[in-house]
């Protein structure tokens, strides 16, 4: 799968008093979700246990919305011989943004720039039919891109890269279709996440010989892939220069506050690597024939992804995906054991509850501290001695003082459907 690079922005004027875009790497350490050390080294962050929080709810929405789309996981090693990306293709053309070859005994290995060489072996590991298809695999894997240090940036280009790939092996008259569908599985993906796409881009080859030989490859995947966009019905532009080395693809292209411009999921139909690899399925005729690969990756790298989102919301997530969903703050030392059962209700419903004691400050600062977290519930003696709390919404709204377990409930139910308003009218 391609991994593609955020351009540069251009360059503009900006007034002194105009707010400062968000800055996923500024909000990612003033949340604590992420950080680097220098002997870890350039490229290769750490996620703290809020970041992890919001990596591993979003992997997990991802596999859900894969397996209810018909999708099968796997898991693949991050290390594979030399010969392996010899076959397919990734030596020849991508070597450059690959680490270099580790001997191991007599065999050369290296760290994957790609998963598709690997799921192309799972697919030929056993003999497959006509019936089987279209075979559905995904897995989020790590990959590793040789990037040069002086691009290296955050979550956003990173040299350790957990990618959200999935390969659809199909017969040509299914290809259309199945990328078609993964184009409504990243819109759908998009909506859920409170992101949307600044516009969808057919990446073409460019000059040069970093693309595979084969006019006839290109000319037929081009034309399928745009006869998916066209039967979408979403308006795109052509871009030469941006293509995979193997064939054209389908950017689905982000802003972030800043104006700079990337790409976060792609949809590719391939018809080189199951030649290089001689993958083929018996026909209903029980003659052989050759799958085509649709690649085809939701959300992307997941760095990239939470930086994204990190930005797109300035820290204030979507209910579902908030590190905390509610943060519970008793006045006093006295209300302090409330509390806490409060957040024994709360996670014993699904919900991320935290406890933000007096130990941590006065309670107007752990208002302010806690300003990011959807639901805030304060627990003085009067909500305390008849089981309230005065709930204060993210929003600025104040429900009042309500039951806890209608807060609760209300807080499950918007974790649950994912919905984007905080507190609806009864």
């Amino acid at each position: 799968m391609n991994h593609p690079h955020a351009h540069d922005p251009h360059a503009h004027d900006s007034h002194a008093h105009a707010p400062r875009p968000a800055d996923h790497r500024r909000l990612g350490r003033e949340l604590d979700l992420f950080d680097t050390d220098p002997l870890i080294g350039a490229g290769l962050p750490y996620w703290l246990p809020d970041g992890a929080v919001v990596r591993h709810t979003l992997e997990e929405y991802v596999r859900e919305a894969e397996r209810a789309a018909g999708y099968r996981h796997v898991y693949s090693p991050v290390l594979g011989k030399r010969d392996l990306y010899e076959i397919s293709g990734h030596w020849d053309h991508y070597r450059d943004d690959m680490f270099p070859p580790m001997n191991l005994g007599a065999d050369q290995v290296v760290l994957r720039p790609s998963l598709c060489p690997h799921h192309a072996l799972i697919y030929r590991s056993r003999s497959r039919s006509y019936r089987e298809l279209p075979l559905r695999m995904a897995e989020l894997g790590g990959m590793y891109r040789s990037e040069p240090s002086g691009v290296l940036g955050g979550l956003t280009r990173v040299r350790a890269i957990t990618l959200n790939d999935a390969h659809i092996f199909c017969t040509l008259e299914q290809a259309v279709e199945e990328a078609r569908a993964a184009l409504t599985l990243i819109a759908r993906a998009y909506a859920d996440l409170g992101i949307r796409a600044s516009r969808h881009r057919l990446s073409l080859p460019g000059e040069g010989g970093k693309y595979v030989a084969d006019p006839e490859l290109w000319r037929r995947a081009t034309a399928l892939l745009q006869e998916v966009l066209d039967g979408s019905g979403v308006d795109y532009e052509a871009a030469e220069g941006e293509a995979a080395f193997y064939g054209p693809k389908i950017d689905v292209q982000i802003t972030d506050p800043a104006g700079r411009e990337a790409t976060l999921s792609t949809v590719q139909i391939d018809f080189h690597q199951p030649e290089r690899f001689d993958l083929h399925y018996i026909g209903a005729d029980g003659a052989k024939h050759r799958p085509v690969m649709v690649h085809r990756s939701v959300i992307g790298s997941v760095e990239r992804a939470v930086a994204h989102l990190v930005e797109a919301h300035g820290g204030a997530f979507p209910v579902w995906l908030a590190p905390v969903h509610l943060a519970v703050l008793p006045v006093g030392e006295a209300q302090e054991e409330r509390a806490h059962e409060v957040v024994r209700q709360a996670v014993a419903r699904g919900v991320r509850a935290e406890v933000r004691g007096p130990g941590e400050g006065t309670l107007g600062a752990r208002i302010r501290a806690a300003r990011l977290v959807p639901y805030q519930a304060v627990i003085g003696e009067r909500e305390a001695e008849g089981d309230l709390v005065a709930v204060r919404l993210r929003d600025g709204r104040r429900p009042g003082a309500v039951p806890v377990d209608e807060v609760l409930h209300r807080i499950a139910g918007r974790v649950a459907d994912r919905g984007a308003e905080l507190w609806a009218a009864a």
